[in-house]
């Protein structure tokens, strides 16, 4: 009887143990885009089709007709639609999806050279004893950047360049990725000098161009400062305690590569390596001048790296074979990635195709005019911040919503220099949140983060964001500002 009982207990035990381990596991990102997808396709047979005209607008690209709103015949998505909807939204998204390849692989190429060895072992050792004053300096910076040229995809540029080094310094991936997306976007949603949502909001809403410049660049220092101490905050928790890292044990093949141990060897550097080098340097400083001068992209950018790495890689030493291996290295590396982008982009390619995107957006512009009067600028807020789900970029989201919401800020009494910061501010923080956002995506995938596990992490910030947005737009709007 005593055997028998002890057994009981046994079973006992072991069943509250396997209970206790049973906790809520956040679904694979496929699953929760499928759902994405899913719930658009359906909304195309509840939801009224309808379209707005397009026509010529700032530089000469299509945006909307604020009156010219119709209802069209539905045109429900249908079994094939929905089965072809995730290779047209890689079809859609293939600028983004090449990118992230190609970046993948140069890095790759160059990890075969030693120059990213040789540079991480210089830069941890000169910063070895100030490391934490490396996050307010590349955030600052990337920022700057951001809030000049616009351009947030920079940080899938910047995160393969920082990660080695964030990771030889102590801290881990998602100290790189946050720095990177972090800085960005808080250079990109106060964007006081920013041609892709600024300016172009701006000029959709018939303001002076960079207009009321003093409360964007005031916006900029708070939420840069804000960003820059959360970072530092988890950065330091990472240095003492390697353990509270969100991603300890995802970074322990990096630690392993890249972490220096007391005592280590200095990479020599050779005469091929040191010519490598600075050839390298000057590719980097040709990628800056077409981005500014010549207004260079994604595809520009990809054509350069891939000269780059082949250049590169034959002047450091390797022949052609181990170029091609770099870049097929690297192609996996981030095959997940780009595959997430192009998934990412099939939920507005279901919208579109069932013609209720626009149905969306002109229900949300006559949803702002039923909020009180002292709340009109917040519920422009929160209704950018719906659109920029579903339009991910900030400059198409403005040639779509801007033309609605400039007019409709007259009527509800905001200014509409108002109404441009609330759809920069809402665009800014919902672009790193949202799975939708490719380049996000993207640059997670390049840093080897879960976005799950970004979420954990970047909620806190976004709460804190949410508030200090919202904190201006009723400043603006009680001062009356426009600029």
């Amino acid at each position: 009887m005593a055997l028998e009982n002890d057994s009981k207990k046994i079973v006992s035990i072991d069943e509250v143990t396997k209970f206790k381990k049973k906790k809520f596991n956040m679904p694979h990102i496929y699953v929760i885009l499928f759902v994405f997808i899913f719930l658009a396709a359906l909304a195309t047979y509840f939801v009224p089709a309808g379209v707005y005209e397009r026509i010529p607008g700032p530089e000469d690209r299509l945006t909307i007709d604020p009156n010219s709103y119709r209802l069209v015949e539905q045109t429900p998505i249908t079994p094939v639609d929905f089965m072809t909807a995730i290779p047209k939204g890689l079809v859609a998204a293939g600028e983004i999806v090449f990118f992230t390849f190609i970046i993948g692989g140069i890095f790759s190429v160059l990890r075969k050279t030693g120059l990213i060895e040789i540079g991480v072992d210089r830069l941890a050792r000169r910063f070895s004893t100030k490391s934490m004053m490396l996050i307010p300096i590349l955030t600052v910076v990337f920022a700057i950047i951001c809030s000049l040229i616009g351009t947030q995809e920079l940080s899938l540029v910047y995160v393969p360049v920082i990660l080695p080094l964030m990771i030889a310094l102590g801290f881990d991936s998602m100290v790189a990725v946050s720095v990177a997306l972090v800085a960005t976007t808080a250079g990109f949603m106060t964007g006081f000098l920013n041609p892709i949502n600024t300016g172009l909001g701006q000029k959709i809403a018939g303001l002076p161009l960079y207009s009321g410049i003093e409360l964007r660049i005031f916006a900029f220092i708070i939420f840069v400062t804000v960003g820059m101490a959360y970072i530092m905050r988890y950065a330091k928790k990472v240095k003492n305690n390697p353990k509270c890292s969100f991603i300890f044990d995802e970074d322990q093949a990096k630690r392993t590569l890249y972490l220096n141990k007391p005592g280590s060897e200095i990479y020599k550097v050779n005469k091929k390596q040191k010519i490598a080098l600075i050839l390298t340097f000057c590719f980097l400083f040709l990628l800056v001048y077409g981005v500014l001068v010549k207004g260079w992209f994604m595809l520009e950018m990809a054509g350069l790296f891939i000269i780059m790495g082949i250049v590169v890689g034959l002047v450091a030493g390797l022949n052609l074979s181990e170029i091609c291996e770099g870049f097929n290295d690297g192609f996996r590396e981030v095959l997940v990635g780009a595959m997430i982008v192009g998934v990412a982009r099939a939920v507005a390619v279901v919208m579109e195709d069932g013609q209720v995107m626009d149905t969306i957006v002109h229900s949300l512009g006559n949803l702002v005019g039923d909020f009180p009067a002292v709340f009109s600028a917040l519920g422009m807020f929160i209704v950018q911040m719906l659109c920029s789900l579903l339009i991910p970029s900030g400059s198409g989201q403005a040639l779509v919503t801007m033309p609605i919401m400039a007019p409709l800020a007259d009527i509800i009494g905001v200014t509409r220099q108002t109404a441009v910061l609330a759809f920069q501010l809402a665009d800014g923080i919902g672009n790193i949140l949202y799975p939708t956002s490719g380049y996000f995506m993207a640059t997670l995938a390049l840093a080897g983060v879960a976005w799950q596990k970004w979420v954990r992490f970047y909620l806190p910030l976004f709460f804190i964001w949410f508030l200090l947005s919202g904190a201006f737009l009723i400043i603006a709007q009680t001062i009356h500002w426009n600029g």
